[in-house]
């Protein structure tokens, strides 16, 4: 008994001794110190309160996109950005929905604001928010969004490009030639419409007086064969000049009727072409069924689509081969994800549209990360000479050889290059506070 007890004595004395060495080396106050340096020390994050909402509106980045900034109570900010195009209104509405709340509780804030959002660019203040607090918190914790999202699949993010277009098909050849010789894009994307039909007689039939307006199938615009036969035969040009190798998506190809798009489908198979983007209206389950199921050409189509669900009947019904959400329409960073994931269980890979600035590029970058079934995403500004000065602290240049580097920063991983956002400002004003909108309310429906 006494053996034993001495044994229990003297391996408590051991380990009163290795603490205390341990305490000594490793718990040195320069190692202590260390160990809490990438801690955002001024942020406690069950404190966090939203106490503003500001706006900076870009001009022709490509288009007009507003940048929303998120303040808080511990001087921590997240930026956002409403989809291109579109009003900062959007956003500022509803700004008096989210003063106060913890910007930690994401996915809270978004169910509480996702009634506001639509398809097209209705969704864009809703997501330019989600974006901000995904942003705000990935600096509050001082981790990249793509590990809050759970991980990453990849350290650089495939983009396509579209190329100024041209009548003449050599030319167009040409400038893809260099898209990918002098730029290393791996994949392009071309707009070709039954614009350049309009001086070839006996291409296409349609009324004398057309409402644009109308959707397609109601135009009355149908192609011929020998319309059919010109487009195709553009492409095969721009192919025998740029090469067979590159994948070429296609766009814009005009408001025409069901039969007339897989006319004109048929006809593109033999030009190889990667897909076939909004043939017709997204919600037009049945037609694009039918224009999938009689082509060898993939079918594309969702910059327009608000949430995950009608993204599920498409892949559900088999109505298309790729989904291509905005993730500046579609939900936000984790909507969008989940999308992703769920076209994956269908088989169906995602591509992603993107046409605004540095920061939708880098939600998008994020997302597209954590996304295993990401194909590939748009990048609409590669022709823009001061596009990547708004944004610092990222790999630059920011689309490098067809890629955009993942940031290991945190939240989206860049900071704001403020002189080069004022030098592009769509008007007067970098972020002014909004109290005008502090009490902008109405009897809302869902968590008011």
């Amino acid at each position: 008994m006494k053996s034993a007890v001495k044994q229990l004595t003297g391996r408590r004395s051991f380990l009163r001794s290795g603490a205390a060495a341990l305490s000594a080396g490793f718990w040195a106050d320069s190692t202590l110190e260390g160990a809490v340096q990438n801690t955002q020390r001024n942020s406690n994050p069950s404190a966090l309160r939203i106490t503003d909402l500001r706006v900076a509106t870009l001009a022709r980045a490509p288009f007009t996109c507003p940048i929303i900034r998120i303040d808080t109570n511990q001087g921590v900010s997240g930026y956002g950005e409403v989809r291109d195009g579109a009003s900062k209104t959007y956003a500022l509405f509803l700004k008096s929905r989210i003063l106060n709340e913890n910007p930690c509780n994401i996915e809270k804030i978004f169910r509480k604001l996702r009634q506001f959002g639509g398809h097209g660019r209705q969704a864009g203040g809703v997501v330019a928010i989600e974006m901000a607090l995904w942003d705000l918190v990935g600096k509050v914790y001082n981790v990249p969004v793509w590990q809050m999202l759970g991980g990453k699949y990849r350290d650089r993010i495939r983009c396509y490009s579209d190329t100024p277009d041209s009548r003449d098909p050599k030319v167009f050849g040409e400038r893809m030639k260099r898209r990918i010789q002098e730029q290393g894009f791996t994949w392009l994307k071309m707009d070709i419409g039954i614009q350049m039909l309009r001086n070839v007689p006996g291409a296409i039939s349609r009324p004398t007086q057309v409402d644009f307006r109308q959707e397609h199938t109601f135009t009355g615009i149908e192609l011929t064969d020998k319309g059919c036969a010109a487009m195709a035969d553009y492409i095969m040009q721009v192919r025998e000049v740029a090469g067979w190798d590159i994948p070429i998506s296609t766009d814009h190809f005009g408001k025409m009727g069901e039969n007339s798009i897989i006319k004109l489908a048929r006809a593109f198979e033999k030009c190889n072409l990667a897909w076939m983007e909004d043939t017709i209206p997204w919600y037009r389950t049945e037609q694009l069924k039918r224009i999938t199921a009689a082509v060898d050409v993939p079918i594309c189509t969702g910059e327009d689509i608000y949430l995950k669900e009608p993204f599920e009947v498409l892949c559900r019904e088999r109505a298309v081969d790729i989904i291509q959400p905005d993730l500046s329409t579609s939900g936000g960073i984790l909507e969008t994800k989940r999308i992703g994931d769920m076209a994956q269980d269908c088989g169906i890979p995602m591509a992603m549209h993107m046409a605004g600035s540095p920061v939708a590029n880098f939600a998008n970058v994020h997302c597209a990360a954590a996304t295993e079934g990401f194909l590939v995403l748009e990048n609409h500004s590669v022709d823009i000479p001061w596009w990547d000065s708004l944004v610092d602290g990222v790999e630059k240049p920011i689309c490098n050889k067809g890629y955009v580097k993942v940031p290991d920063g945190p939240g989206l991983g860049f900071t704001l290059n403020e002189e080069a956002v004022k030098q592009h400002l769509l008007e007067p004003g970098y972020f002014e506070p909004t109290p005008q909108w502090d009490k902008e309310r109405s009897q809302d429906w869902i968590y008011s």
